[in-house]
């Protein structure tokens, strides 16, 4: 019964001494489209009738943090033990598939939540915020970056060298988290493309989140935590077999 929480401890160390990487970097960049976008659209643009531009930005930047960086957590620590052999030392000992799933899933929600709870933190002063449903932004950061951290175990497996998981975050998950609302809200968007949105997921989770700040979104919270819940299921279930068959992993 070891073997999960002794996981989880290396891997939340492995990010947590090098932080002004793993999380100052991704705070500094979300300050920055911060001030870029505030400085641009606010005054211009009002979202759900009353609400200011920099406010609605604000809950937008916090979970694309979240995601991204759940994302890089898992990814980048499978993707280095392959490449540098040290996969052996975590595969050897008699862990379950799903303890391995564990503990690399919640390490990725640590990193999520520690790097969203920082960018919420450093906006604060410059934003006056509302949190009209906290748990709604409880349940949609941690469901996120849940899915985010499964997608980054695929990515660590199925690569074989660290450009091919850049290629994955780039191609796949930077494209699907800027076009989900993160900057807009969809409704101004014209019809084809409001119905497209409704197929990427990340909308889902982005919109949701919103929602426990704002309590108005761009569709109903209980869809999107619908969705959202249902592609965790998906995805959680695709890695859960990946780890089991050994992909890429037991040669």
């Amino acid at each position: 019964m070891t073997g999960l929480p002794t996981l989880l401890y290396k891997e939340m160390l492995r990010f947590w001494k090098v932080g002004t990487q793993t999380i100052g970097a991704p705070v500094l960049t979300a300050a920055l489209f911060l001030f870029l976008y505030s400085h641009v659209m606010e005054g211009r643009v009002r979202m759900y009738g009353n609400v200011p531009y920099t406010a609605f930005l604000v809950p937008g930047l916090v979970m694309m943090s979240v995601l991204q960086n759940a994302f890089a957590n898992s990814s980048s620590s499978i993707i280095q033990s392959k490449i540098t052999g040290n996969i052996v030392f975590v595969l050897l000992p008699p862990f379950a598939y799903w303890e391995f799933f564990a503990a690399y899933v919640l390490a990725a929600v640590v990193r999520g939540t520690v790097v969203g709870t920082a960018v919420l933190l450093v906006t604060l002063p410059f934003v006056g915020m509302s949190f009209l449903n906290p748990l709604w932004i409880l349940a949609f950061a941690l469901i996120g970056s849940a899915i985010l951290g499964s997608l980054g175990m695929v990515a660590g497996i199925w690569a074989e060298k660290i450009d091919q998981v850049a290629s994955f975050q780039n191609f796949l998950i930077m494209p699907l988290t800027f076009l989900s609302g993160v900057f807009y809200s969809i409704h101004s968007l014209p019809v084809f493309w409001q119905r497209v949105s409704h197929f990427n997921p990340f909308f889902y989770m982005i919109d949701g989140f919103r929602y426990g700040f704002f309590g108005v979104s761009d569709v109903p919270p209980g869809r999107s935590l619908v969705v959202v819940v249902v592609f965790l299921a998906l995805v959680s279930g695709a890695t859960l077999l990946l780890l089991k068959r050994g992909y890429k992993l037991r040669h």
